[in-house]
C-alpha cells in the first residue's frame, strides 16, 4: 500500500500552514503613511521621538491606525491619504519648528496593511518593484573628470608637505588640466624631487619639460590609477546614495552602476518626489578639529555661545548626548584623507570601537596634531548644507601614528556601526547631476498588477481545464499540487522579502507551467504501468518512483540556467532569474511530495484496489474509472 509515514504528512501539513500565513499579507494591501527618520548623527530616533509624534498628532486630530518604532525611523499608519497629507504638515511644524535647519526628515510613505498578529510573526508582504507599485526613477551622471581633479589637488598638497619637509625648493606647484606641474630652478633638485616623488606618488608618472630656469617635473596619472580612482568614486557615491535613501524608508530601492558613469536610483513607492531630489543631491565633508576644552567646561561662555556668541576661533556644536561643545575653526584633516572606516572592538577594553584609515599625507598630519595635544578633545564634524554636526569627539590617549586610527568609548555596536557608515559615506566622491527623471503613478502600478494577476490566473485555470479532462481525479490532485506550488513561491518571496516586479510576475506564469510538467511526467509514468499489466497500488508507487530522476534531472538543468541569469543579469533580469530560480526548487516539492501526500490520502488506505481514475490508458481490458 501507499502511505506515508506521520512525520512526512507532518511536514507537508506544516509547510502547508505556513505558506498559508506568510502568503497572507499580501492580500492586505497597503496603507498611507508618515515617516520620520534624523538627519543628524547625533540625533536618534527612540521611544520619546514616538511619544512626541504620537501626541503632536492626537492633539492636532488625527489618529494613527499604528505607530512603530524601528532603529531608524518612526511610521504612522493612516486611514486616508487626507489624514496622511494632514499628519505630515503637523510633525513637520512639530518636529521641525525652523524649516532651514531641520533636524528630521518627515517623508509620505506606504506601508503594509496586515494586521498587528501578523506582523508579530514576521509575516510581511513581498515588496513591489517600480513598475508595480509606482514611484520615481532617476539616472545620475557622476563627474568623473571632477572626481580625478578633486584627486590631483589633494595630492599637489601633499606633494608640496612632502617638498618642504624635504627641504627641496620650488617655484610653484599647480594644476593643469589633470596633471601635477612642479617649477623648478635646478637640474640637480629637479632629478632628486623626480626620484622621491617616484617613490612616495606611485599613482603619476613624471617626466621632465622645460629648459635654462624654467625646469617642470610634470606629474600624470597612470591608467590604472585614474580605473581605480574612477571605481572608486562610483563605489562611495552608491553607499552614500544608501545611507542618505534610509531617510525616505523606501523598501528595497534599485541603487546600481549603469555604464562607466552612470548610477540608476529607484525609488519604489516614494509619493514626495521633491523631498527624494533634496536627499540625492546632498553634498556633505567630513572635517577633523580640535576641541577648545578649556572654554567647553566654563559654564558661562557655553551658556553665551548657546545663545548665538561663541569666543572668537570656535563654533558651537551638539555632540551625541545633547551636550554642548566649542569646536576650533582650524580644520586638522578633510575627509578626502579619510581612505576607510570600518566597525570593530578595542582589542583592550572589548568595547566598540571605529577603526579608521588615512592616506600617507593624512597619517602624516595626524601624527603631529596627535603628539602635540595628547590628552585634548579632537572633535569628527559632518558639514552639510553649511551646517556641521559632531558625528564623535574622543580623548587623544597617545600620538597615533601609521595612517591607522581608533575611536572608542561609550558607543555601543549599532552606533560604531553608524560612525563607519557616516565616515565612510558621508560625502559624495566625485558631483553628480541628475540627467533623467521619471516618476510612474500608483494608479499605472496598479494596472500593471492587475493584469500580471488576471495573465497568471487565466493560464492557471487553463492548465487546470486541461489537467482534470485528461487525467481525471489524478488530474485534480495536480491542480491542488499546483496551487500548493504558488502558495509556497509567494510565501518564500514574503518571507525572504524580495522584490517583485513585472518580470517576477512573467517568472510566477512560467513557473507554473513547468511546475505541471513534473505532474505530467508522474502521471504518464503511471499509465505506462497499467498498461504494463501492474496492480494500481503497484503503479502508483512505480510512477511515482521512477519518474523522479527525470523530474530532478530536467529541474537541475533549468536551475543553472535561472542561476546563471542571477548572477550574471541585472535589473529585471535578475528579478526574473529569482523568482524563476524559488519557482523550480516550491514546484519539486510540491509536484512530487505533496501531490503524493494526497494521492496516498485517496488510495493509499484501500487493500483491494482495482482501478484508479487517471483518464484512458487505451489497454483493452483494464478499467481506468
Amino acid at each position: 500500500m501507499n502511505r506515508y509515514p506521520l512525520w512526512k504528512n507532518l511536514i507537508v501539513g506544516i509547510a502547508l500552514v505556513l505558506g498559508f500565513l506568510y502568503t497572507l499579507p499580501n492580500f492586505f494591501g497597503e496603507a498611507p503613511a508618515v515617516q520620520v527618520a534624523s538627519v543628524r548623527a547625533t540625533v536618534k530616533v527612540d521611544q520619546g521621538l514616538l511619544g512626541r509624534v504620537e501626541e503632536a498628532l492626537v492633539t492636532g486630530g488625527v489618529t494613527p491606525k499604528r505607530l512603530t518604532l524601528d532603529q531608524q525611523s518612526i511610521r504612522a499608519r493612516l486611514g486616508s491619504t487626507d489624514d496622511q497629507l494632514k499628519a505630515r504638515d503637523i510633525i513637520e511644524k512639530t518636529l521641525n519648528p525652523d524649516p532651514a535647519n531641520a533636524v528630521y526628515s518627515v517623508a509620505l510613505n506606504l506601508v503594509s496593511n496586515s494586521p498587528n498578529w501578523l506582523s508579530n510573526m514576521g509575516a510581511q508582504p513581498m515588496y513591489l518593484g517600480l513598475d508595480l507599485r509606482g514611484g520615481v526613477h532617476f539616472l545620475l551622471q557622476v563627474d568623473m573628470k571632477g572626481a580625478l581633479t578633486k584627486r590631483v589637488d589633494s595630492v599637489g598638497a601633499d606633494v608640496r608637505s612632502f617638498l618642504r619637509e624635504k627641504n627641496l625648493r620650488h617655484g610653484g606647484i599647480a594644476r593643469e588640466g589633470q596633471n601635477l606641474v612642479i617649477r623648478l630652478r635646478e637640474p640637480e633638485t629637479l632629478n632628486k624631487a623626480r626620484d622621491l616623488l617616484g617613490d612616495s606618488q606611485p599613482d603619476f608618472t613624471w617626466s621632465e619639460s622645460g629648459s635654462g630656469d624654467d625646469l617642470r617635473l610634470v606629474g600624470v596619472f597612470k591608467t590604472e590609477a585614474q580605473k581605480r580612482i574612477q571605481e572608486f568614486a562610483i563605489k562611495q557615491n552608491i553607499t552614500t546614495l544608501h545611507n542618505r535613501i534610509n531617510e525616505l524608508g523606501v523598501a528595497e530601492p534599485v541603487i546600481q552602476q549603469q555604464g562607466v558613469d552612470r548610477i540608476v536610483v529607484q525609488l519604489p513607492g516614494v509619493q514626495d518626489t521633491a523631498k527624494a531630489k533634496d536627499i540625492l543631491g546632498r553634498t556633505a565633508t567630513l572635517e577633523v578639529r580640535l576641541v577648545d576644552d578649556e572654554a567647553s567646561g566654563n559654564a558661562s561662555i557655553m551658556a553665551a555661545a548657546e545663545a548665538g556668541q561663541p569666543p572668537l576661533g570656535t563654533e558651537y556644536y551638539v555632540e551625541r548626548g545633547g551636550r554642548g561643545l566649542l569646536v576650533k575653526k582650524a580644520v586638522v584633516l578633510t575627509g578626502e584623507r579619510l581612505t576607510d572606516a570600518q566597525p570593530g572592538f578595542d582589542s583592550q577594553t572589548n568595547e566598540a570601537a571605529v577603526h579608521l584609515s588615512l592616506d600617507s599625507a593624512g597619517a602624516r598630519i595626524f601624527k603631529e596634531i596627535t603628539r602635540e595635544n595628547v590628552g585634548k578633545r579632537m572633535a569628527i564634524l559632518l558639514i552639510e548644507k553649511g551646517k556641521g554636526e559632531v558625528v564623535t569627539a574622543p580623548v587623544i590617549r597617545t600620538e597615533i601614528g601609521g595612517g591607522r586610527v581608533q575611536i572608542s568609548g561609550s558607543m555601543s555596536t549599532v552606533e560604531a556601526n553608524d560612525v563607519a557608515l557616516l565616515l565612510r559615506a558621508g560625502s559624495l566622491a566625485a558631483p553628480m547631476d541628475i540627467i533623467e527623471e521619471r516618476t510612474i503613478g500608483p494608479s499605472l502600478g496598479a494596472d500593471n498588477i492587475a493584469k500580471g494577476f488576471s495573465s497568471t490566473l487565466y493560464g492557471f485555470i487553463a492548465l487546470s481545464i486541461f489537467m482534470i479532462g485528461y487525467y481525471m481525479l489524478f488530474g485534480i490532485v495536480s491542480v491542488i499540487a499546483l496551487s500548493a506550488n504558488v502558495l509556497f513561491l509567494i510565501a518564500l518571496l514574503s518571507l525572504l522579502q524580495a522584490t517583485l516586479t513585472l518580470p517576477g510576475i512573467a517568472a510566477i506564469a512560467l513557473t507554473l507551467g513547468m511546475a505541471i510538467d513534473a505532474n505530467v511526467l508522474i502521471n504518464e509514468r503511471i499509465r505506462e504501468e497499467l498498461r504494463g499489466g501492474n496492480t494500481p497500488q503497484a503503479s502508483i508507487m512505480a510512477g511515482y518512483e521512477r519518474a523522479w530522476g527525470t523530474i530532478l534531472d530536467s529541474n537541475i538543468t533549468t536551475l543553472i540556467a535561472g542561476i546563471a541569469l542571477l548572477i550574471f543579469g541585472s535589473g529585471p533580469v535578475r528579478g526574473f532569474a529569482v523568482v524563476h530560480c524559488l519557482g523550480i526548487l516550491t514546484s519539486i516539492f510540491s509536484s512530487v511530495v505533496v501531490s503524493r501526500a494526497l494521492v496516498n490520502a485517496i488510495y493509499g488506505n484501500r487493500r483491494k484496489l482495482e482501478s484508479v481514475s487517471i483518464g484512458t490508458v487505451w489497454k483493452p481490458g483494464i478499467s481506468t474509472k
